[in-house]
């Protein structure tokens, strides 16, 4: 066990916890997974929730609370069959990130996909040292080592009740039999096949998904059935690894040996106390938790020039860009993979830094961008195709998870044999310090590429509580938009005291520093007519996006949750007595 340094703030600062890494890869056989007879714990709620992508990990959810399962086994049940039938973002072929409230007790796994043994620095540049446009995105060579299944195993083995096969089963099932397509899928199996044509074998395995059909999955269907009779060993060193690595043999970079030396990390969260609330989240290699912490801290310490300022009105919008203008600076210079390179994870969160950077903030018009520089000085990414799964059980244990493929799709390569869509987690890492990736957002050497290294994120799967017990469970897709979508749910529920779904369906907008004083908004609630005109005025850019994240919240009221899935996307909400 590696233990990084503990840095103590007050009850009023956003505390930055100690970074644990613990050598926690998979569980070698099945017979492993059994468990010793739990107590019986009496209930806290009055029916467990679930917020989630698509109406059959719903299905799987409550199959799983029936069978007297917990939120961590119904997260990995609803896991395993969004990467059936939501292939799209949920996958065992990409990796993610799970905030965990077990027992009264914060945690944090990181399964974050790591770079292959054979990947170097310049990877992706030509010989005059400029990025290659789409190597990074497209194809084998843009694929990291999966950590969705070993992190799986790892939470399940540690919490759940059940058998490591009851969780699996759904998923088989799904695979197995088929699931009926709908439209929203078939529609971007479309548009990723147009990135995808001549570059992978994508169409061999997803031609004939079409919507209104039956889709079957028959080599997934036995991958799946392999991982539940033999744990997560099958994927990293069995007959499944074999196939990954001969699918890759020649076309990319990752062996066998990439996947038996992958491990799974147990982090501790990043914490941080806000207007009476314990906020549990994302630490490093995500830069989505101090983003978020950050965000929240600055706009309390801003709150005179917040006062009487009305939702989404072109003064909050303005205030909103300033304090985001400064986070992304930070999060270029300082963010990256804590195993490599010291975080400054307590400086960045430490309440006086903060407040001085809330101070730079200019109240009544941008500041301009080349002067909003990283915060503690020189010493020292991720697309929309993301999925989201909040889970709270009646015993009051909750799981906020993010994973990702990346791209729709991730690269398109297909595992041969397996039916496991493949990622392009490669395109997070910074393929050339201050050059901006597929989402607009650039890094530093501190993101650059290193064999085993993980990818900046902005995954930010977060938990509020309050006195103990689970106050909001909250995540969403949507790369760079990802903390500041939450940020704004968070701000519409506790700030502006909106219903869950009231909140989670209000207008979001989004700035990201660069391209300078561009604020993004989205279709689903544009910014136009005369908010538009009065935004400009003030001396911005408006700039249309096609996705502003898909959030899936709890919100728990005394002893009853309250769940909202994003009308932006096609999740559900579940009540399961």
């Amino acid at each position: 066990m590696k233990l990084f340094a503990r840095a103590k703030l007050s009850a009023a600062a956003l505390a930055t916890v100690t970074l644990v890494t613990v050598s926690a890869g998979f569980v070698e056989t099945a017979p492993a997974y059994a468990r010793a007879p739990s107590k019986p714990q009496p209930a806290i709620l009055n029916a467990s929730a679930v917020a989630v992508s698509d109406k059959y990990a719903a299905d799987a959810a409550e199959q799983i609370f029936n069978e007297g399962g917990n939120a961590v086994d119904a997260a990995v049940a609803i896991a395993f069959s969004l990467a059936v039938t939501y292939p799209e973002a949920g996958n065992i072929g990409g990796g993610g990130f799970m905030t965990l409230y077990v027992d009264g007790k914060p945690y944090f796994m990181d399964y974050r996909e790591r770079a292959p043994l054979a990947a170097t620095k310049n990877m992706y540049l030509d010989d005059q040292g400029n990025v290659i446009k789409g190597k990074s995105l497209f194809g084998y060579y843009a694929v990291g080592v999966p950590g969705t299944v070993a992190g799986m195993s790892e939470v399940q083995h540690r919490f759940g009740k059940l058998t490591w096969k009851q969780v699996l089963a759904p998923a088989i099932k799904y695979a197995r039999d088929g699931f009926v397509v709908d439209e929203a899928l078939a529609s971007r199996r479309e548009e990723a096949a147009k990135d995808f044509a001549g570059k992978t074998n994508f169409d061999t395995y997803f031609g004939a998904m079409k919507a209104g059909t039956t889709f079957k999955q028959p080599d997934l269907a036995a991958v799946l059935t392999r991982i539940a009779n033999q744990g997560a060993k099958d994927f990293y060193q069995g007959k499944t690894a074999d196939l990954i690595a001969a699918s890759m043999r020649g076309h990319g970079l990752i062996t066998k040996q990439d996947l038996q030396q992958y491990k799974a990390v147990w982090r501790e969260p990043v914490q941080g106390k806000w207007n009476g609330y314990d906020v549990i989240t994302a630490p490093p290699p995500s830069s989505g938790g101090i983003g978020l912490l950050q965000l929240l801290q600055m706009k309390a310490d801003l709150a005179p020039d917040f006062k009487d300022v009305a939702l989404n009105s072109p003064q909050y919008v303005h205030l909103i860009a300033e304090i985001e203008k400064r986070v992304f600076a930070d999060r270029a210079q300082y963010l990256g993979d804590p195993d490599f390179y010291k975080v400054p994870v307590a400086q960045l969160t430490d309440p006086a830094y903060i407040a001085r950077r809330a101070a730079e903030v200019n109240p009544n018009q941008p500041s301009d961008t080349k002067s909003v520089q990283p915060g503690l000085g020189t010493s020292m990414p991720e697309k929309a195709e993301t999925t989201h799964f909040s889970v709270v059980d009646k015993w009051g244990n909750a799981v906020s998870n993010t994973y990702t493929l990346n791209g729709w799709f991730g690269s398109g390569v297909v595992a041969e044999g397996t039916g496991i869509v493949l990622n392009d987690e490669m395109d997070d890492f910074s393929a050339k310090p201050g050059v901006a990736n597929m989402f607009g957002v650039v890094g530093s050497d501190a993101n650059s590429i290193e064999p085993k290294k993980r990818p900046l994120s902005s995954m930010t799967p977060t938990i509020m509580t309050k006195d103990g017990k689970v106050s909001l469970v909250i995540g969403t897709p949507g790369g760079s938009r990802i903390f500041t979508s939450i940020f704004q749910v968070i701000n519409n529920v506790y700030d502006f005291n909106m219903p869950l779904k009231e909140a989670v369906a209000a207008m979001r907008f989004h700035h990201q520093l660069l391209p300078p004083n561009t604020i993004f908004w989205e279709p689903y609630r544009p910014i136009d007519g005369e908010l538009a005109q009065q935004i400009e005025a003030k001396g911005y850019n408006l700039k249309g996006q096609d996705f502003s994240g898909d959030i899936q919240a709890i919100k728990i009221n005394g002893d009853t949750p309250d769940a909202a899935a994003d009308p932006r996307g096609r999740g559900v909400t579940r009540l399961i007595p």
